[in-house]
């Protein structure tokens, strides 16, 4: 079976959305997109500023409400219900609850054929870049650099700390089946 999703996980602002749109240059088939960031934009403003929602801590801490936690799962059904219709989809998500949040994408996923990687990237490059980036609160990427891969298990990783996004991206494709 070829492969229909591809799923990325690392810190904020190690390089996912750059190799997504590598892959999505590079691959022979049209693949779509799927980011957490798309997804909290698109909630309405007050589950951006509640703790049902999403909250964000000066700091850079992240946390979720209820609320927050429901959507995300109608999101996610969404998406494998989009690859099971025939899409293939790359998955952007920041997993900071360890293997307790690559799981329910496993069990949404499941019967599809998945590509798991994880993407690295120092943090004190992840930092320099969410600086440069200013849309983050200081402190987020450095504090999900390690968090995010704690207890992960991936088909394939890649470090954006020194390579650049098109290279990771052509590593990943060379592990699709």
């Amino acid at each position: 079976m070829a492969t229909q999703v591809i799923v990325l996980n690392g810190g904020s602002s190690s390089g996912k959305s750059g190799i997504v749109r590598c892959l999505q240059a590079e691959l022979p088939d049209p693949w779509l997109a799927a980011a957490i960031d798309t997804f909290v934009d698109a909630l309405p403003p007050s589950l951006r500023t509640t703790e049902a929602g999403i909250t964000f801590a000066a700091d850079g801490g992240v946390a979720v409400g209820e609320e927050f936690k429901r959507q995300e799962a109608a999101w996610r059904a969404g998406v494998a219900a989009t690859a099971r219709a025939g899409a293939k989809v790359i998955v952007d998500d920041v997993f900071l609850g360890g293997p307790a949040s690559q799981e329910p994408w496993r069990e949404a996923l499941t019967g599809l054929d998945v590509l798991w990687v994880g993407v690295r990237c120092e943090g004190t490059a992840a930092e320099a870049r969410e600086v440069a980036r200013g849309d983050r609160p200081r402190g987020m990427a450095a504090a999900q650099a390690e968090k995010a891969h704690l207890g992960v298990e991936y088909d394939v990783e890649v470090d954006t700390t020194h390579t650049e996004a098109l290279a990771c991206a052509r590593t990943i494709a060379a592990h699709l089946t």
